[in-house]
C-alpha cells in the first residue's frame, strides 16, 4: 500500500510554516496517541512520521523535490531511526508532554488564542499613499448564547467521573526506561475536571462559532509588497479567559502601468525624439505626487539616468521620502517623411557619410549617429 503524502496526514498544504507544521503535529499526536481515546498506534507513528521531516528544512526540501524515495535515501523513517543524529528530533515535545520531562501545564489556565493571518491585495496607489479597507474573515469568535462556558443556558457542569475533578489520571506503560507511572490530561473532561452534560445548542459545547467577521484595515503610508502589520486582538478567541490572538495582514500590491517601485524609490521611463535628444529640451515629467520639469540636455544618450530628489515614496517606519529615477529612451522612428530623410541626408553629409543606395541606408547611419557611434 502507497504511503500517504506527508502534507496530507497533517493536514496542510506545501506552503505551510513551521509554526503551523508544528502546531498540527501537536493536535494530531496528541489525538492518535496510543493511550487517548481516539488513539491509533498506527496513525500516531504516521503523524511523527511526517512532522519529523517536514520539521527539518533540509529533510523537508528532499521530500518535497523525491517525494517518499528521497527519505530513503538520506534515513529517516525509511532508512531507520529517529533522524540519525543520535536524539529523537521531532519527538522531543511530544516525549516531554507524555513522559513527565516538561511537567504538567494547567489546563485551567488561561491561555491566548491562536494567530491568524490574511493576504490583502492592495492597488499600487494605495500603497504608496495609504488608505482604510474593510475585510472579511472567517474566524471563531466567543459564542453569545453560552457566552464561551460551552453549557446551554440554565445548566452548568459537573464534576469529571473520570478523573474525580482533578484533571488529570495516573497511567502505568512500558517504556525504553522500564514501567513509568505517569500523570496524564484526563481524556474525558481534557483536564478541566468538568464535564459539559447539555453542551449548548449553538456551539455544542466548543464555546466558540465560527463567523464572517468585518475588520477595518489602515493600510500604513508607503506599505510595500510583501510587509505586514500586526491586528493585536483580532485573531482567535483566548481561552480560560486568556487574550484572543492577533491577526497579521500581509500586504499584496498590484503593479503601475507608468511606475515602477523598488523599496522606496520610484523608477520612471521617459521615450524621447532624436531631435529632442541631441538638440535638448524641457519636458514635464510625472511624478507620484504631481508633475516637475525636467532639463534634458542636449546630447542626451538613450539610457542615461536623471534622479528627482525625494520625489519617491515616502518610508513606512517615517525615515524620509526615496527619490525618483527618470531613465531616458531615445525612439526611434519606425517610418520617415520624404522631408525628413532630406534632413537626415542633409544631417549625414555635413558629418561625410556616403548617402549612395549601395552604401548603408540612411535610416540605420542616423540611429549610428544619435546612438553616437
Amino acid at each position: 500500500m502507497a504511503k500517504r503524502d506527508f502534507y496530507e496526514i497533517l493536514g496542510l498544504d506545501k506552503n505551510a510554516t513551521q509554526d503551523e507544521i508544528k502546531k498540527a503535529y501537536r493536535k494530531l499526536s496528541k489525538k492518535y496517541h496510543p493511550d487517548m481515546k481516539d488513539g491509533s498506534d498506527e496513525k500516531f507513528k504516521e503523524v511523527a512520521e511526517a512532522y519529523e521531516v517536514l520539521s527539518d528544512d533540509n529533510k523537508r526540501a528532499q521530500y518535497d523535490r523525491f517525494g517518499h524515495e528521497g527519505m530513503n535515501s538520506q534515513g529517516g523513517f525509511g532508512g531507520g531511526g529517529f533522524g540519525g543524529g543520535g536524539g529523537f528530533g521531532g519527538f522531543e515535545d511530544i516525549f516531554s508532554s507524555f513522559f513527565g520531562g516538561g511537567g504538567q501545564r494547567d489546563p485551567n489556565a488561561p491561555q491566548k488564542g491562536d494567530d491568524l493571518q490574511y493576504t490583502m491585495t492592495i492597488s499600487f496607489e494605495e500603497a504608496v499613499f495609504g488608505a482604510t479597507k474593510t475585510v472579511t474573515i472567517k474566524k471563531d469568535v466567543v459564542c453569545d448564547v453560552c457566552d464561551g462556558d460551552g453549557t446551554k443556558p440554565g445548566t452548568s457542569k459537573s464534576t469529571c467521573k473520570t478523573c474525580s475533578g482533578a484533571g488529570n489520571v495516573a497511567v502505568e506503560q512500558n517504556t525504553p526506561f522500564g514501567r513509568v507511572q505517569t500523570q496524564r490530561t484526563c481524556p474525558t473532561c481534557g483536564g478541566t475536571g468538568q464535564e459539559i452534560e447539555h453542551a449548548c445548542d449553538k456551539c455544542n459545547g466548543h464555546g466558540t462559532v465560527s463567523k464572517n467577521v468585518d475588520i477595518e484595515v489602515t493600510i500604513p503610508e508607503g506599505i510595500d509588497n510583501g510587509q505586514q502589520i500586526r491586528l493585536s486582538g483580532q485573531g482567535e478567541p483566548g481561552v480560560n479567559g486568556g487574550p484572543a490572538g492577533d491577526l497579521y495582514i500581509v500586504f499584496r500590491v498590484k503593479q503601475d502601468n507608468k511606475f515602477t517601485r523598488d523599496g522606496d524609490d520610484i523608477h520612471y521611463e521617459l521615450k524621447i525624439s532624436f531631435a529632442q535628444a541631441a538638440l535638448g529640451d524641457e519636458l514635464k515629467v510625472p511624478t507620484i505626487n504631481s508633475s516637475v520639469m525636467l532639463t534634458i540636455p542636449a546630447g542626451t544618450q538613450s539610457g542615461r539616468r536623471f534622479r528627482l530628489k525625494e520625489k519617491g515614496v515616502k518610508n513606512v517606519q517615517g525615515f524620509g521620502y526615496g527619490d525618483q529615477y527618470v531613465t531616458v529612451t531615445v525612439v526611434t522612428p519606425t517610418r520617415l517623411s520624404e522631408q525628413e530623410r532630406e534632413v537626415f541626408k542633409k544631417l549625414a553629409d555635413i558629418n561625410g557619410e556616403d548617402i549612395s543606395e549601395q552604401q548603408e541606408n540612411i535610416f540605420d547611419k542616423t540611429k549610428r549617429f544619435f546612438k553616437g557611434e
